[in-house]
This record gives structure tokens, C-alpha cells and sequence, in this order.
């Protein structure tokens, strides 16, 4: 039983480390073809920002593992494989409750994070990127990376989902951490900047919370910072833009 646990944390540990190279390595591919140069002189942050990641991957791997194993030999958890166990509105709307109640958790956690001596400990490895690239997503010291780790094996054994919009989580998860941090903005803007935009966050607003550290501390939604007080709006990336190409 431990060697299969073992086994399990280890392969989620190369998923999750080969999802972050390939998500960050295509976005950071992308940023080249479309904002040529915008990471220029930024080599060594880029090493930097790997090696962090890389050590993050384990610490989200090996929980990740064990509740695989749980679901997998003992069925701990409420994933379920058999489509018509709910009702299919269920599918939007289990998708909709975790990424909820992960915004919710990561809100806070990283609002808590920007308490000046937690800052220091754990929360400055993140912000050492200036400004942030696409491989600085999962960029984090190992006890703000198990903050992060524990959200989404808890949830699992809280809210019923099926396995399909679990991968569809995961990917919504890793694709708005790479693209919040890659330094331009993807989404067309009158999406940004209209009605679905004021509550949905993109780069821009994600930007803004490097500009100036204590605002825009949401994942997904900005429901949050609006509710607290925290939400500043939209960061400009022409100017950082032509500060990498000066």
C-alpha cells in the first residue's frame, strides 16, 4: 500500500510538473510570436521562476497523489465516473462551486500571504518576478505552494464531481495562472474592459496586483475584492511593454 501511495505521488508529481512546462512553455511561446521581446533581459528571473515551479509541482503532486490512490483503491472521495449519477445541470454547476470555492480559499490565503512578515517569508519568492512572466505561475516558496496544494484534494472529498469537469477545473485552474502572469493581455477588449470583464479576472487585472502588491488579490473572479475593498481596477501593459523595449 505505501509503494502504490508512493507511486501515485509520484506520477502526479510529473503531471503536474510536465502540465506547467508545456501550459507556461506554450504561453511563453505565444508571447514571443505576439509581443516580440517582451521578456528580453528577464533570462536568469526565467531560471528562476522554472526552479521554483518545478518544487511547487512536487508539493501540489504529492497530495494530488494520495487522494488518486484514495479515489482509485479505496473510493475516499465524491468523484464519480457514471454521468447519469446527477442530474447533467449538475456538470456546470459542480465546475462552478470549485472554482468558487477556490477563488474564495485564494483570496484570502494570498491577501494573509501579504502580511508583512509572511510576505517576507514565503510570499516575496512570487513577487521577485518583476514583472512576471508566463513561467512564473506556480513560482512560489514551499509554504505558500502548500497553501495552494491542499484546495482542490479537500474539495474532492466535500462536493460531488464528475472526473470530465474535474479535468475541466484543472485546466480553467492552469490556464488563468499561466495567462494571468504572461505580461499582455489574450481576451479581446471589449471582454476586458465590459460587463463580463468587471467580474471576471484576466491578466490586467492580475497585473495590477504586481504594480502595487496590496489589490487585486483574486484568482477568477474579482467578487471578492469588490466585496472588500481591494479591486483597483485594470494594470497597463504598454507601459511595461515599452520599458522592456527601451
Amino acid at each position: 500500500m505505501v509503494a502504490a501511495i508512493l507511486l501515485s505521488g509520484l506520477a502526479m508529481t510529473l503531471i503536474v510538473g510536465v502540465r506547467y512546462l508545456i501550459a507556461s512553455g506554450g504561453f511563453a511561446l505565444a508571447t514571443r510570436l505576439r509581443q516580440p521581446g517582451l521578456y528580453r533581459g528577464q533570462g536568469r528571473q526565467i531560471g528562476r521562476e522554472i526552479g521554483w515551479s518545478l518544487a511547487s509541482a512536487a508539493i501540489y503532486g504529492i497530495p494530488a497523489g494520495v487522494v488518486a490512490w484514495g479515489w482509485q483503491a479505496r473510493g475516499w472521495t465524491r468523484i464519480y465516473e457514471d454521468v447519469g449519477r446527477y442530474p447533467l445541470w449538475y456538470l456546470p454547476v459542480s465546475v462552478l462551486l470549485y472554482l468558487a470555492a477556490h477563488d474564495t480559499w485564494f483570496y484570502w490565503t494570498h491577501r494573509w500571504m501579504h502580511a508583512p512578515r509572511l510576505f517576507r517569508i514565503a510570499h516575496a519568492v512570487h513577487h521577485a518576478s518583476r514583472p512576471p512572466t508566463a513561467w512564473a505561475a506556480m513560482s512560489f516558496h514551499p509554504w505558500e505552494a502548500l497553501t495552494g496544494a491542499v484546495v482542490i484534494p479537500a474539495l474532492v472529498f466535500l462536493i460531488p464531481i464528475h472526473v470530465g469537469a474535474l479535468g475541466v477545473v484543472l485546466s480553467i485552474m492552469t490556464i488563468m495562472g499561466v495567462s494571468n502572469h504572461m505580461g499582455w493581455e489574450m481576451f479581446p477588449r471589449w471582454m476586458v474592459r465590459g460587463p463580463i470583464g468587471r467580474w471576471l479576472i484576466t491578466a490586467s487585472h492580475h497585473q495590477r496586483h504586481h504594480e502595487q502588491y496590496r489589490c487585486n488579490y483574486g484568482l477568477y473572479f474579482r467578487v471578492w475584492d469588490r466585496l472588500c475593498g481591494t479591486d483597483r481596477g485594470l494594470g497597463d501593459f504598454g507601459r511595461d511593454l515599452r520599458k522592456e523595449q527601451a
